[in-house]
């Protein structure tokens, strides 16, 4: 999997990226009632809009990419001075309020995420096969503090010709999730023409008391 996502980046297949933020994320975040100046954690963040609308209302963003080429091509089409440093085996950019964390999302660890207080995923969950996608809620999961809100879309077809994006059905968003997380299902948006794809989107919160 991780291989097929880094020969995506280098050959340019990435028609998964939109050139503008999400318009469920633009929607529904204010929904959450996350406070401002609260960092966001955008787990396998690509080049992803979605990190610039965040960081411009407010959100320092902290985004996990395994592809090097993302990070580059986000800061290039960014403005700003950028930053280099590297920490705990991760190469780090940062440009603004925006800091891209290079590496593996399973080997970033609760000590480095101390300061995350909300979540955004757009493109994670469904870039995960099966066997994965419950090793990913948990890590997730193990991330974020009790009361920590976010918005997660997930991704079903009407013909499932394998993935990525894999097809994640409702059902499989609960039984992943509710263990840790209050879930409520939001909207769904209309089926693409064409290729069947149609995405959900779900509001999150992690559960367990509040300090």
């Amino acid at each position: 999997m991780a291989n097929d996502w880094l020969d995506r980046w280098r050959e340019g297949r990435i028609g998964f990226h939109r050139d503008r933020p999400h318009p469920a994320l633009v929607r529904h975040w204010p929904r959450l009632g996350v406070r401002p100046g609260t960092k966001v954690l955008v787990p396998l963040c690509g080049k992803s809009l979605d990190m610039r609308w965040l960081g411009q209302h407010e959100h320092p963003v902290l985004g996990i990419e395994m592809a090097p080429e993302a990070i580059e091509q986000f800061v290039a089409e960014g403005t700003g001075e950028i930053s280099r440093y590297r920490q705990d085996g991760f190469d780090i950019c940062r440009q603004g309020n925006v800091e891209l964390w290079c590496g593996d999302f399973f080997h970033f660890h609760i000590q480095q995420a101390a300061e995350i207080g909300a979540f955004y995923d757009r493109a994670a969950l469904i870039a995960l096969p099966a066997p994965t996608r419950q090793r990913y809620a948990f890590h997730l999961a193990q991330l974020l503090p009790p009361g920590a809100a976010g918005l997660l879309i997930s991704l079903t077809r009407t013909l499932d010709d394998g993935g990525p994006p894999y097809t994640v059905s409702g059902d499989e968003v609960r039984e992943l999730f509710e263990p840790n997380f209050r879930v409520m299902h939001l909207e769904d948006g209309e089926p693409e023409a064409g290729s069947g794809f149609q995405e959900s989107l779900w509001a999150m919160v992690r559960r367990g008391p509040i300090a």
